[in-house]
């Protein structure tokens, strides 16, 4: 058994786990340390029918820790490129993406900061975040919550917030949904009337004022704010001892 009260980094997986609580048998793809370890601690503990895969073409059974050797993985099934598109196209995935930016609306930037047509920062492009997007739930992890990355708006939009998908019409918001933004500060959704980000709740030691001041647009703040679930005695044996042993997950969030 793990010894020693919760990290911030800790409360962050398990953040990210939420965001696949009541999914079912989904593919579940998480890019960054937290929501690594969140997709495969929702395996192991509420979510057991997720579908997790290498990364590459296979699904992988069980929850294998990070950085495990290819050659350790078992693997349940071939997955050609094919038959992703298939399950993305039909809402049947559920993503944790990160984002360089990201506005109150929801919209994401991985692309380009500064003016598009001459940036200050090339990214890594818009790559297959307008189609994961519209198609299936997403949602966004941001370790270094400051005004640079919750910005009034994004100077690319790669993923897409609810105001374009709305204007886009229904083949843009079907399967539309943002499920959750997680930072290292907080949880963020977008439960509000007219669908613009709300702060629904904080890590444990971090203030409401701390999240306001770090953001760099007018949050929809509740009355009363609530601190972000702690991890269970089996959700920290399982992060500290099973998914995570090296402690990855403090070099991410070393708060």
């Amino acid at each position: 058994m793990s010894d020693g009260a919760p990290t911030r980094a800790e409360y962050c997986a398990v953040a990210c786990a939420e965001v696949f609580r009541g999914d079912g048998e989904v593919m579940a793809s998480a890019f960054g340390t937290a929501p690594a370890l969140g997709a495969r601690l929702a395996r192991l503990t509420f979510a057991p029918d997720l579908v997790l895969t290498d990364g590459d073409a296979a699904l992988v059974d069980g929850a294998p820790p990070l950085g495990a050797p290819p050659e350790s993985l078992v693997l349940e099934s071939h997955m050609p490129y094919r038959r992703v598109f298939d399950v993305v196209w039909s809402g049947r995935r559920n993503l944790i993406m990160m984002a360089s930016q990201i506005d109150r609306t929801g919209n994401q930037n991985i692309s380009a900061i500064g003016d598009w047509a001459r940036p200050r920062a090339q990214l890594i492009g818009v790559r297959g975040a307008p189609g994961n997007t519209v198609h299936h739930p997403t949602s966004y992890w941001v370790p270094n919550h400051s005004p640079r990355s919750f910005v009034e708006q994004v100077d690319v939009v790669s993923g897409v917030g609810y105001a374009r998908a709305a204007a886009a019409g229904p083949s843009a918001t079907r399967f539309h949904e943002i499920r959750a933004v997680i930072s290292n500060l907080g949880v963020f959704d977008f439960a509000t009337p007219d669908r613009v980000m709300r702060l629904a709740s904080v890590h444990p030691g971090v203030t409401v004022d701390d999240v306001v001041a770090a953001t760099g647009f007018e949050l929809v703040v509740p009355d009363d704010v609530p601190e972000t679930r702690l991890p269970t005695v089996e959700e920290l044996d399982l992060l500290r001892t099973v998914l995570d042993p090296r402690g990855l997950r403090d070099r991410e969030v070393p708060v």
